[in-house]
């Protein structure tokens, strides 16, 4: 008889959908916890390996807007900074232990994948 009375209190209310949120949710984190960490602690080894590919000699280089050489005779090295037309590559800096002008300018050629004469036209010189 005083259960049946609470019911009826409860009902009136509208409490007895409000008291099943908290189990309800209780419920969820539970069963949620318990699916994640069998997900987290599965060991999942990949059978296929990842493939990185690199810029080969075949695809075409970005394109060299301008190569800045600064060559230091007492340190017996040059320093050369490539400005390119390419978005996520905007600027090169290299460093090469020769100062003869043809010894730089074939190391740069080979580094770029350019022409030499390609090179030659895109040199300029800084000061010291």
């Amino acid at each position: 008889m005083l259960q049946s009375r609470w019911f009826k209190i409860l009902r009136s209310l509208g409490l007895e959908f409000w008291l099943l949120l908290p189990l309800l949710g209780l419920t969820f984190w539970v069963g949620s916890g318990f699916v994640m960490n069998s997900i987290l602690l599965r060991s999942r080894q990949s059978t296929n390996p990842l493939k990185v590919e690199t810029l080969s000699a075949k695809q075409s280089p970005t394109l060299v807007l301008s190569i800045t050489v600064q060559i230091k005779k007492h340190q017996n090295l040059s320093r050369v900074r490539v400005k390119t037309a390419s978005k996520a590559l905007k600027e090169l800096e290299f460093e090469f232990p020769v100062t003869q002008l043809s010894a730089l300018e074939a190391a740069i050629s080979k580094e770029l994948r350019l022409p030499i004469d390609d090179v030659r036209k895109l040199m300029r010189f800084a000061t010291d």
